[in-house]
Parts: structure tokens; sequence; C-alpha cells
């Protein structure tokens, strides 16, 4: 039973980090640690979503990583500047627990986390962990 409430606790405690998050400075770093050389805006956009939704928030974020230089966008491609990338053994965390995948909505009880300057986002599953660094 124990389990069950750290379980609950950490899966509680990990929303409330990523609500008490910027969506706009989580979404500019996130868009700043993409491995892949370029991505269509609607690749950018899925990735983006695993910290909004809102329409208007998603162009914020897009808008804002392009004034600092984070990313370039021309004809409809996103293009990261920075080179920056996620390390596995230090920028992600695993924690067991009852989550929903924030990419793919899946139930997951391994969830996967990004250690960002801006706040942890997660949890995702394995594979999408993957998808949003650009591993895959």
């Amino acid at each position: 039973m124990a389990d069950d409430a750290e379980a609950e606790d950490s899966s509680a405690e990990s929303e409330e980090r990523d609500a008490e998050a910027d969506p706009v400075e989580l979404g500019v770093e996130l868009l700043s640690k993409l491995e892949h050389p370029e991505l269509t805006v609607a690749e950018a956009v899925d990735r983006i979503e695993t910290v909004t939704t809102h329409p208007a928030t998603t162009r914020e974020i897009l808008d804002e990583a392009e004034l600092r230089g984070v990313i370039d966008r021309e004809d409809g491609i996103v293009r990261p500047t920075g080179g920056g990338y996620v390390s596995f053994e230090s920028e992600i965390v695993t924690k067991e627990g009852e989550f929903s995948c924030r990419r793919c909505g899946a139930s997951i009880s391994t969830g996967y986390f990004l250690k960002l300057d801006a706040g942890e986002h997660g949890a995702f599953g394995p594979e999408c962990i993957r998808k949003v660094t650009g591993r895959d």
C-alpha cells in the first residue's frame, strides 16, 4: 500500500511541477534540445503539444524560439540552431508510479521525465521520450 501512495504522490508532484513551469520557457527549451537537423512545423508542434495544446501558446513558443535564435523557420521547416541534445544519463529521470504519457496518453508505470532548466517535463513512455527528444 505504501508503494501505491508513493506512486500517487510521485504522479501528483510531477503534475504540480509541470503546472508551475512557464509553458513558453519549457517549449523553447524543448525545441533547443531537438536532435533532428530539421523538422516540419507539424513535427515541431507534435513536440510542443507535450507542453501545451493551446494554439496561441504554441505560436508564442515557436515565435519566441525563433526570436531567441533557437530555431530557424522557413517554408514550413523548422531547423534547430543550437546543436543541443538531451543526455539520457543526466537529463532524463525515470520514476515508477501511475502516469499518463504526455505525448500519446497511454497509461505507463515507468515515466521518463526531461530535466530542463525551465522545469521537469513528463511523464513519457519509452518510445515517446525518444520521439520527443529526436532520437527516433
